[in-house]
């Protein structure tokens, strides 16, 4: 089975006879995807051309609304309203929603990131702590909350406990008063202006009365681009995490920069506990550095202020736009710097990896080093790599070209034409591996997003997982995209059926 892309190879070679740029391939791919059955979401991702999705990331993340209420109040159930699909898990049991989970949501034409997270609990312990930090997280990464409370119950404690964090966050918020069915329990909703918090919106999360209400309410008070994550003004500061296991010397790097002793800096692990931020000139640039807590073995093993600022370090790293993340080049790789390397990419943040005290290691310690790089970071040997004394201050100018190549690949944009001709030369030299007598053909690609770059590969059958590796490091021997992760994701079509 031949594959879907039109022949523009020669001999084998890399070289193509089509230019980087011709819109020939790209028109011949399109035509074709017509024979396929492609939903709306496809579609629109087709229509948008190289120029929608650059305006579409110069203006910025779309504005985000945090679902935040205690246990059991129909947040989920909202959230599925809100989507107009099921995709929010529901059980009439507290707690189902553990972690922070993120849609894309729309009304009315305005587009937003909604943010569906676990019921918060005054006194919770174990993993409901856990649920209630993520919801506070939830709460300072949104532009606007949504506070749903259930009206047939009225304010609980746990719920004026919720009204102080929001207070707190300083953040507008809509109150929704669920489980309002009908106009008998309009006195329920009522009664809820006593948490102070403005006007109780009566909702019915199940059966969708009064919900689009309590969105237009919300749509009133949220931005057109996000003010939080890396919604940072174009030539204005990079944002950078500077994180890292305890002990690694993070915040003896960010002293050594400053020039001062801004940061408590204590040889005992764990001293810092609150994020720093603070502006530095580097290279002839503004910085906003972040210093964070150092990361400890499993969030669930942690417990009081150790457990906070792990879950701080997450919210720093979800506000930057590229981590640093320091390795102490004395000791062995330990899983959990390979942990905290990993949380970076999951957050689909640039990388540059930072090893410190340099100065203190002796050749035998520099060979055994580059042996662990080559075993344990196999996965990401694409992040660039400095080696630098925060004590002394050595080889820290090289940070900055680091990071400027991180972000610059961060935000690396391929013409639709030019990708798809250089996955044509690909898919001729390498097809894919037939498999139950089919080879699945790659019909087209787009990349869809930047901040961290995203493709999506329209295939007619199953791209296997090894594939798709392949063609991810194809795409960074021909494109660089050096220190930032990149995703690729394949929507498998069936040909139109001839009615």
């Amino acid at each position: 089975m031949h594959a879907a892309y039109p022949a523009v190879r020669d001999n084998g070679g890399m070289s193509s006879d089509v230019p980087e740029t011709d819109p020939t391939v790209e028109r011949a791919l399109r035509v074709g995807l017509e024979d396929f059955e492609l939903s709306e979401e496809d579609r629109a991702l087709l229509d948008l051309g190289d120029g929608d999705l650059a305006a579409e990331d110069a203006a910025g993340p779309l504005p985000v609304v945090a679902v935040v209420g205690r246990p059991n109040v129909g947040k989920s159930t909202l959230v599925n309203r809100i989507l107009g699909r099921r995709e929010a898990v529901v059980e009439d049991v507290p707690g189902v929603t553990r972690d922070r989970v993120s849609y894309d949501a729309e009304w009315t034409g305005r587009r937003f990131t909604l943010v569906d997270t676990g019921g918060w609990e005054i006194d919770a312990t174990g993993i409901h702590l856990r649920v209630a930090e993520q919801a506070e997280v939830a709460v300072e990464l949104a532009d606007a909350v949504l506070f749903v409370v259930d009206a047939t119950v009225g304010a609980t404690d746990d719920d004026e406990a919720v009204v102080r964090l929001l207070r707190r966050s300083g953040k507008p918020v809509v109150l929704v008063a669920n489980k309002v069915d009908d106009q008998r329990q309009e006195a329920d909703a009522a009664a809820l202006w006593n948490l102070g918090l403005g006007q109780p919106w009566p909702v019915s999360a199940l059966h969708g009365r009064g919900t689009g209400d309590a969105l237009d309410a919300v749509l009133e008070v949220l931005p057109q681009v996000s003010q939080q994550g890396s919604a940072y003004a174009p030539g204005g500061p990079r944002r950078v995490a500077l994180i890292g296991r305890p002990n690694v010397g993070k915040s003896s790097l960010l002293n050594k920069l400053i020039g001062s002793e801004r940061v408590v800096v204590d040889n005992v692990a764990g001293t810092t506990r609150d994020p720093v931020d603070e502006l530095i000139e580097l290279g002839g640039k503004t910085w906003r550095f972040v210093d964070t807590a150092g990361i400890r073995r499993r969030v669930h093993q942690t417990r009081g202020a150790d457990f906070y600022a792990s879950l701080r370090t997450q919210t720093a790293l979800e506000k930057a736009e590229v981590a640093v993340v320091l390795i102490d080049a004395g000791e062995t790789i330990a899983e959990q710097d390979i942990r905290v390397i990993q949380q970076v990419i999951d957050t689909g943040r640039a990388l540059v990896i930072a090893y410190n005290k340099w100065d203190t290691t002796d050749e035998e310690r520099r060979y055994y080093l580059e042996r662990e790089i080559e075993r344990e970071l196999v996965q990401v040997p694409w992040a660039p790599r400095v080696n630098i004394s925060a004590q002394t201050g050595r080889h820290l100018e090289k940070l900055v070209p680091a990071l400027e190549t991180a972000l610059d690949s961060w935000d690396t944009r391929i013409p639709t034409g030019r990708l798809n001709s250089f996955l044509g030369e690909v898919v001729a030299a390498h097809p894919h591996p037939v498999r139950g007598g089919k080879q699945p053909r790659i019909l087209f690609a787009t990349q869809a997003s930047t901040r961290p770059p995203r493709f999506v590969i329209f295939a007619s059958g199953f791209i296997e997982a090894g594939y798709r590796r392949f063609l991810e490091r194809k795409l960074r021997e021909e494109f660089g995209f050096e220190g930032s992760p990149i995703e690729v994701s394949v929507r498998v079509r069936e040909r139109r059926r001839r009615g």
